[in-house]
């Protein structure tokens, strides 16, 4: 089995633990964010602090609906998406509610993830870039997906 392409950036934390940590992270950060803030981004030519956001929502829906097709689902099969197509879709959701949506889907995700029992951890699904994989797997991708984007929004945040 592949390793998730996000595990490093967990940088070795419990990936649950850091799910519930980010998404505090995310709401504190853009608390007190204007308008202006979400429009901002950390490079030139990158998505701003909204559209990471939005991507950050889209992806709990994804990601947390091939969790819940893979438990239900026998021998479940990832659908791809193209996250470049998804995004263009839904380029007006306002700052705060893409923070709003995000962390409710992500807490959703993180309540049906840290119910798992050893054995439903351990199922398997089949992705069509990373070959058979499983929940653990798709924890660890979700939990370091996050952090990967926290890291940009704090950058935007410190006016890098």
């Amino acid at each position: 089995m592949t390793t998730s392409p996000y595990k490093q950036d967990l940088g070795g934390r419990e990936p649950l633990a850091a799910m519930r940590d980010t998404i505090a992270r995310i709401r504190a950060l853009t608390s007190a964010w204007t308008t202006s803030h979400y429009e901002r981004s950390y490079a030139p030519g990158k998505w701003s602090a909204r559209l990471i956001l939005t991507h950050l929502a889209q992806g709990e829906i994804a990601l947390g609906n091939r969790a819940r097709m893979a438990l239900t689902v026998p021998n479940y099969v990832v659908q791809a998406y193209d996250q470049d197509k998804w995004i263009v879709r839904e380029p007006h959701l306002a700052g705060p509610d893409a923070v709003a949506v995000f962390a409710a889907m992500a807490h959703m995700n993180v309540v049906l993830l840290d119910s798992l029992s050893p054995e439903d951890r351990r199922t398997p699904m089949t992705h069509p870039e990373f070959g058979v994989v499983d929940m653990n797997w798709l924890i660890d991708t979700i939990a370091g997906h996050e952090l990967h984007h926290l890291v940009q929004l704090e950058q935007i945040a410190a006016g890098r």
